[in-house]
């Protein structure tokens, strides 16, 4: 990503829904999560979206 705002918000982001669903993230390297830690990660990452896109239109 060009923009590093962009960047740390969404590392920011990801560790939010990480901290939500339970799974202990490191600054960095990762690669030690089970796929479904991963998944239930995005999952929760994604279910935030939709939401906040939701909120966003009903105003």
């Amino acid at each position: 990503m060009a923009n590093k705002q962009a960047k740390k918000a969404l590392e920011q982001f990801k560790m939010e829904a990480a901290n939500e669903v339970g799974v202990n993230l490191n600054q960095g390297y990762n690669g030690d999560l089970t796929a479904r830690q991963a998944g239930s990660i995005g999952g929760q990452m994604v279910k935030k979206m939709i939401e906040s896109y939701e909120n966003g239109m009903t105003k």
